[in-house]
């Protein structure tokens, strides 16, 4: 069961940070301070997913083929989103 809910969860995860286009396409989403903060939150949460999925992988032992496919994806987008926050700091 343990298994099931935690490769649920990644699997939502890899889906979240794609909601930045939709919620882009408003125009108080693309105002200085709303922008800035928006993309931080989305960084700080693809940081978190792929943090949580190799902890889930590694030590949780949920290692199952998707599990795997999710793991391998949401560490792609949080090292993207390290990327972007060494970019923002000045």
């Amino acid at each position: 069961m343990k298994n099931k809910i935690c490769t649920a969860i990644a699997t939502i995860m890899l889906c979240v940070p794609w909601t930045i286009l939709l919620v882009r396409t408003f125009d108080w989403a693309l105002e200085s301070p709303t922008a800035e903060i928006l993309i931080f939150s989305y960084t700080a949460f693809m940081i978190f997913s792929g943090v949580f999925s190799i902890l889930v992988y590694t030590i949780g032992k949920v290692k199952n083929k998707w599990m795997q496919i999710c793991t391998v994806i949401n560490s792609i987008y949080a090292t993207g989103a390290i990327a972007i926050l060494l970019m923002a700091i000045p």
